[in-house]
């Protein structure tokens, strides 16, 4: 089962590239009627297009001031048909990885007889599960996000492979202090607040991207946000993830507390994963106020969310390499 679930990890990550390879082949193609070739009518004048007898200009028909060439429509519509086939195969690529992902789980708990949350190498995997699952149950009902889908996957393939190739760390049995039914509490909803937050924050850059390039600016990286979805939508995402797995996140924090008080006699004691979860707590607050505060611009908050993120990845990787604790099972 060990192997079968190494296996499975390795497959999933290369069809999440495949998958990565296919959004951008949709993004690049865009959407085709707004990449349509069009020209003012006076420069196809110029070029030898003449005036007919009524004034308007013979040869290709004029919309609004702009002569478009009679052969745009049928590429246009050759280009969408691509675009709209790239941006399907990537989705099914996606929940086909989403499901050898799941399985590479499931057949890793069952090889170690436990829940598959002990070590770093397990907790990364369940994370970014936990991220692509909800993203895919997102498409669902706003499935005009597709185009976020590049980004999304590029943070999957990231993290999966980073699991894989530095974190991976063989089965053994749970440490003593793990050994409690409190371990599939607090793990599992610490977990899956972590996986909305990894999601919650791909609309987020995206968001900052987008109303950069709706406000003009055309440098990098806004003119990656040329062809994502508006950016009122993609705010407006980002405060519903969040607003959702926040609750999630504060009793996994208490439930932690309470375990600690069980398993060390104290409920907090400035541990740096406590001392790192606190930070992380105070951050999405702080963002979740300033979204509802009508003062705050919409770019202050969510700069906010994305410094919330970072002090989670600081909490999931940094202190477990660079700090010991009554929290170090990171497996390294």
């Amino acid at each position: 089962m060990s192997a079968l679930s190494d296996q499975l990890v390795s497959i999933a990550t290369l069809v999440y590239l495949l998958a990565m390879i296919s959004h951008a082949v949709e993004y690049a193609l865009g959407n085709s009627r707004a990449r349509a070739v069009v020209a003012p009518a006076r420069e196809l004048v110029g070029a030898g297009v003449g005036a007919g007898p009524t004034g308007a200009v013979d040869g290709p028909a004029v919309n609004g001031g702009a002569v478009v060439s009679p052969a745009t429509p049928g590429r246009a519509e050759r280009t969408a048909r691509r675009a709209e086939l790239g941006g399907r195969i990537a989705v099914g690529l996606t929940a086909v990885a989403a499901a050898l992902h799941l399985a590479a789980l499931v057949t890793r708990g069952l090889a170690a007889d436990r829940m598959p949350w002990g070590n770093m190498y397990e907790f990364v995997l369940t994370v970014s599960f936990i991220g692509v699952a909800a993203w895919l149950t997102v498409l669902v009902k706003w499935p005009f996000l597709r185009r976020l889908g590049l980004f999304l996957t590029l943070v999957m393939v990231l993290l999966v492979a980073t699991a894989e190739l530095v974190l991976y760390t063989p089965i053994v049995p749970l440490v003593p202090a793990l050994n409690s039914y409190w371990f599939v509490v607090h793990v599992s909803t610490i977990v899956f607040a972590s996986g909305l937050f990894l999601l919650g924050v791909v609309p987020a850059a995206a968001y900052l991207m987008r109303a950069g390039y709706e406000n003009g600016k055309r440098s990098f990286p806004y003119t990656l946000a040329k062809r994502l979805p508006a950016a009122a939508g993609l705010e407006r995402l980002t405060f519903v993830l969040h607003a959702f797995s926040f609750p999630i996140f504060t009793f996994a924090v208490i439930a932690g507390a309470i375990w600690a008080e069980a398993a060390w006699g104290r409920p907090w004691g400035w541990d740096p994963k406590e001392t790192w979860a606190f930070i992380s707590w105070v951050v999405y607050a702080g963002y979740l106020h300033a979204r509802a505060t009508p003062s705050v611009r919409r770019n202050t908050a969510t700069w906010l969310a994305i410094l919330g993120f970072l002090t989670v990845l600081m909490n999931l990787f940094g202190v477990n390499i660079f700090f010991e604790g009554l929290h170090s099972y990171g497996g390294l």
